[in-house]
């Protein structure tokens, strides 16, 4: 059998790495391209979009695809809806492998707020130094924002002609510790943390860092997804896969 994973989460490439071992399945896992350089997972790889719905029925059909894993970030909704529809018009079993969110404990600083934009506008009055860890395709939301300074940590640095506040860039790549984020929050002065609500263990710390500082956290809420089967982590997919080797033959 022939699963497609769509990727780019440290969950999918453990995902890819496990399937790698198990006999009768044949794994190829497929990333956006925005990443310069991506953690290259096990197996076989694609880069690149799919050109809509359209194109990625076309492709489920031409590689005689089996199983459909969309592993994508939690806030990639485009592809997650294109996936889920693509998947339905060619007749392919998908699942969703999503990690949990975060969960917001009594002592906790939070305001929850449902976009990026509207992070924007609840700092604007607010804050003076800001840890920024929303993505660099993200940062032209907080570029007017010319009294407040940002710490702005992404993996790869924004293209030369992109909207930037003001302030630094720390690219950067995780699973990050503890005590280097606490480090980060004290050295730079941090009196507010603007994140997304990824969920999982590899950007976790900032979050109890913050909350071990008594610091504000500007949590952008996760945008809907597609209705269809999900789990939450990789032995949940493993599992799935193995139900649907286990009928496949």
């Amino acid at each position: 059998m022939r699963v497609l994973i769509l990727g780019g989460t440290g969950d999918a490439a453990e995902l890819a790495a496990r399937v790698a071992n198990i006999q009768g399945l044949e794994a190829i896992t497929s990333l956006a391209g925005r990443t310069r350089k991506p953690s290259v997972p096990l197996g076989d790889l694609r880069v690149g979009g799919f050109g809509g719905v359209a194109g990625l029925a076309s492709y489920l059909r031409g590689e005689e695809i089996d199983l459909l894993i969309d592993a994508t970030h939690p806030f990639a909704t485009q592809i997650s809806f294109n996936a889920a529809d693509a998947a339905t018009e060619v007749g392919v079993p998908r699942l969703m492998l999503i990690r949990p969110p975060w969960e917001k404990l009594s002592s906790d600083r939070w305001i929850e707020v449902d976009s990026v934009e509207a992070a924007a506008a609840s700092v604007a009055n607010q804050a003076h130094r800001v840890f920024l860890t929303v993505g660099r395709q993200e940062l032209a939301a907080f570029a007017h924002l010319e009294k407040i300074w940002f710490l702005m940590r992404m993996i790869d640095p924004p293209s030369d002609d992109a909207l930037v506040p003001p302030g630094m860039i720390l690219c950067d790549r995780g699973p990050f510790t503890l005590n280097n984020e606490r480090q980060i929050l004290i050295d730079h002065n941090i009196d507010t943390i603007v994140s997304k609500n990824s969920g999982g263990d590899a950007t976790k710390p900032k979050i109890i860092a913050a909350r071990e500082l008594d610091l504000k956290v500007v949590m952008v809420n996760r945008p809907a997804i597609p209705p269809g089967e999900q789990v939450t982590d990789v032995d949940g997919a493993l599992a799935w896969l193995f139900d649907k080797l286990h009928n496949y033959c």
